[in-house]
């Protein structure tokens, strides 16, 4: 096939054929790669990386401040006629939770139920749903920036509004915190449609995983410090310091950022010509037709898709419900909670980083095919978190060994961001925004279902346990889908 207006965008030199790469294996060993220590690239990474950092900030603190913000002396039998504690509650643990849960004189706090408690958890997901579909056609469209940017800095912003919205009543925060979803549903689509106008395909896993670790890192620093804020400031000062971090963080990403290397200011012609050499004209306009159907029935696409959506599951369900988790069957006091509730994110971060690291030194080293790289870190990011994740369920009430699995299965996890994650780019280079866009689309399911999961977190407390169950078993089939079906 001849090439149209000479553009072409492969996953890497191998997987092309002669007439459809936009560099010929000899050719790329011509080019010079530009130093990447302070390159315009990596520091693009690093914006993202503490970008995503805030927006799981931004995401996660409500789940340990709502512990500070509900009233525990409040009565919730009614509510909760049927709860069952699995663990029994130690005599040291009841006094630390009276003297951890205290708030600073003049700190509100309400008599919220559980089912009040679950719908303002699963808020944010009604509206996260709703902006996934097109923040990924525009930003595919026009750069994602600008979306990127704006989405954390109004979700920021509303963040700030959160006591005054308590303050007016539980409707009033639900509405509020869908907001916020709406405006943080744009921003993993934006970072996508980003990379690929500035990820060489060599250096693709290891930028893609960094920066889109930093949303293991920013839940591994939000949760103990929420914990540590409620109890030191009170709750309000959780949602006045991340919604502050999240304005700083967009005033530097709209100094700093382009939406591609053609029209950044600083970048290095060096740099420049190397970047739009090795992933081609993504940017242009060229006169390619979509092939839709051949999307919708492509065999390999479906099987990322199912992917991503089971690995969400799991990762969303500790999000919201790992505090929950900790409080009600483990009996852990806030800070402890806090804490231990962020270890198996400073696992997944460290994990997902050295990823792509061991992912792209594999490729260059022409060691293992780029479907074989995919397949294997999805195998050991997918299948085996689900192992892990099910042996939590026969912990009993060990709080030491439910820790250790709930670590290991996030760290193992974080293997998957080398994996499915990235092959949604590999799969069809030259319409990677569009099949980004239709990956994008299926997770609207998986959202849509979370968030009524997380409305009826309530219908669990008598059984906390099985708030974990539906996880591993989830995980377990998009791998085995994964595993079967993908052949790029």
């Amino acid at each position: 096939m001849a090439l149209q207006e000479g553009y072409s965008i492969n996953s890497t030199v191998d997987d092309q054929d002669s007439d459809t790469a936009p560099l010929l294996e000899k050719e790329v060993e011509k080019i010079t790669v530009p130093p990447k220590c302070c390159s315009v690239r990596c520091n693009l990474a690093a914006m993202m990386f503490f970008g995503f950092a805030v927006v799981y900030g931004l995401r996660v603190n409500l789940s340990v401040a709502m512990v500070a913000m509900v009233n525990g002396t409040n009565d919730q039998s009614s509510s909760n006629s049927n709860v069952s504690i699995d663990c029994p509650v130690p005599n040291h643990t009841l006094d630390n939770n009276s003297q951890s849960s205290e708030q600073p004189e003049g700190i509100p706090r309400y008599s919220w139920d559980s089912e009040t408690q679950g719908m303002l958890l699963g808020a944010f997901f009604f509206g996260y749903l709703f902006t996934q579909i097109p923040g990924g056609y525009l930003s595919g469209r026009f750069g994602g920036s600008l979306f990127l940017g704006g989405g954390v800095l109004g979700t920021a912003v509303l963040t700030l509004l959160t006591p005054l919205s308590a303050q007016l009543g539980a409707k009033w925060l639900f509405a509020l915190r869908a907001l916020e979803g709406f405006g943080e549903g744009v921003t993993f689509p934006a970072m996508m449609a980003m990379w690929a106008r500035w990820a060489p395909p060599l250096e693709r896993a290891r930028l893609m995983t960094f920066s889109g670790a930093g949303s293991n890192f920013g839940a591994f620093v939000a949760l103990p410090l929420t914990g540590f804020i409620c109890h030191s400031l009170g709750w309000p000062a959780v949602f006045y310091s991340c919604g502050a971090a999240g304005c700083l963080w967009a005033v530097f990403w709209f100094i700093l950022v382009s939406d591609e290397p053609r029209t950044h200011p600083r970048i290095s012609d060096r740099e420049k010509h190397y970047i739009i050499n090795s992933i081609g004209s993504q940017g242009m306009p060229h006169g390619w037709s979509v092939p839709v159907l051949s999307m919708l029935f492509s065999v390999p696409l479906w099987a990322i898709i199912i992917s991503q959506m089971c690995s969400n599951w799991s990762y969303y369900t500790l999000l919201t419900s790992l505090p929950t988790y900790m409080d009600t069957v483990l009996h852990f006091d806030l800070q402890q909670n806090s804490f231990l509730s962020a270890l198996p994110y400073l696992a997944g971060w460290l994990f997902s980083v050295g990823s792509g690291v061991l992912a792209d030194n594999l490729l260059e080293r022409k060691l293992l095919s780029v479907t074989a790289v995919r397949k294997i870190f999805t195998f050991i990011g997918l299948f085996l978190p689900a192992v892990f994740l099910l042996a939590v369920g026969f912990t009993g009430c060990s709080g030491v060994l439910a820790v250790t699995f709930l670590t290991l299965s996030s760290a193992l996890g974080g293997f998957s961001a080398a994996g499915v994650y990235i092959n949604q780019i590999d799969i069809a280079p030259r319409y990677r925004t569009k099949t980004v866009w239709l990956v994008y689309l299926s997770q609207l399911v998986t959202l849509l279902k979370f968030a009524l999961y997380s409305c009826s977190l309530h219908q669990f407390l008598g059984q906390p346990r099985r708030l974990l169950y539906p996880s591993p078993f989830g995980i377990s089939y998009g791998f085995l889908n994964f595993l079967i079906k993908l052949n790029v």
